[in-house]
């Protein structure tokens, strides 16, 4: 039975668990020992290890033959530091894994100006955050080379789940961007993302990227227009762009930033499987309404 080492324990990870509980065996990188029943509960065996101290890794060595890698770098510098103590840890083990699947984020693009991308298009990080990613997948990059494992690149972006919505920012009434300057912008259901991670260990080609995001784009204001409708919340109002980054925090103004329409041709014609969720309009009409 192969082994199997999940690195992360966020909501994609344990969306993971169901679709691949007794398939095989299961271990996951746990930090804090009190998250331990947890992971017994869903069906994997705690490893205790914190990324950001590599002397408590040395258990990962050896340990798997498949590695999903969707723990987010440290914030306090441009490089990622966890991926570079995991890439060490993998590779002093007598065994090599087979492949690595990394969640990365279709932030390393940058902003495009609204036009269609793919795959090939240039990494052109505008934020510390997403230059953090550009590293973490070079780094994954070059140990795949020169060790000979798979490794799978999966490119996100909003992700979005029935406990993953900005309701929040709908309640306060944060204002969007007017028609002229409202960006375009990518999503993913997590449950999707979590069974692009399982395709990408049989499907996924070596050192490749893939963007997983649905099958439509939508502008920002489209999206929390449905949003505010279908939860019976006030729409949001539309401000020139200057006047919205004033009332939102920096964070959400740097999404503001960047506008682009994601193809996902690579994975469709790769992976040939079919989203539970193909557009977000979709998804909402699972819902219950207000």
């Amino acid at each position: 039975m192969q082994r199997w080492l999940i690195v992360g324990s966020g909501d994609v990870a344990r969306r993971m668990m169901p679709l691949m509980r007794g398939q095989r065996q299961l271990f996951a990188l746990c930090r804090n020992p009190a998250h331990a029943a947890r992971w017994r509960s869903l069906g994997a065996l705690p490893v205790l290890g914190d990324l950001d101290d590599p002397a408590t890794l040395h258990r990962l060595s050896g340990l798997a033959q498949v590695v999903f890698h969707f723990a987010p770098p440290a914030a306090d510098c441009l490089q990622d530091r966890r991926t570079r103590h995991l890439i060490g840890a993998l590779g002093r083990g007598a065994s090599l894994p087979q492949h690595i699947v990394y969640i990365s984020t279709t932030g390393v693009y940058g902003d495009c100006g609204g036009a269609r991308i793919d795959e090939t298009h240039p990494l052109r990080p505008l934020t510390a955050r997403a230059r953090r990613r550009v590293d973490a997948e070079t780094r994954l990059r070059a140990f795949g080379t020169r060790s000979g494992c798979h490794v799978s690149i999966l490119r996100a972006p909003g992700i979005y789940a029935e406990d993953r919505l900005p309701l929040e920012r709908l309640q306060r009434g944060d204002p969007i961007p007017e028609p002229a300057s409202d960006p375009w912008t990518n999503h993913i259901h997590a449950l999707d993302l979590a069974q692009a991670a399982l395709d990408a260990v049989y499907r996924g080609r070596p050192n490749r990227a893939y963007n997983v995001v649905d099958d439509t784009s939508l502008q920002m204001g489209t999206f929390y227009t449905a949003l505010a409708t279908h939860f019976g919340l006030p729409t949001p109002e539309r401000l020139p762009m200057d006047q919205v980054k004033q009332q939102i925090s920096e964070i959400s103004g740097s999404f503001l930033a960047e506008s682009r329409q994601i193809s996902n041709s690579r994975i469709q014609r790769e992976f040939r499987r079919a989203w539970y969720y193909p557009s977000f309009q979709q998804f909402l009409q699972t819902l219950p309404s207000s």
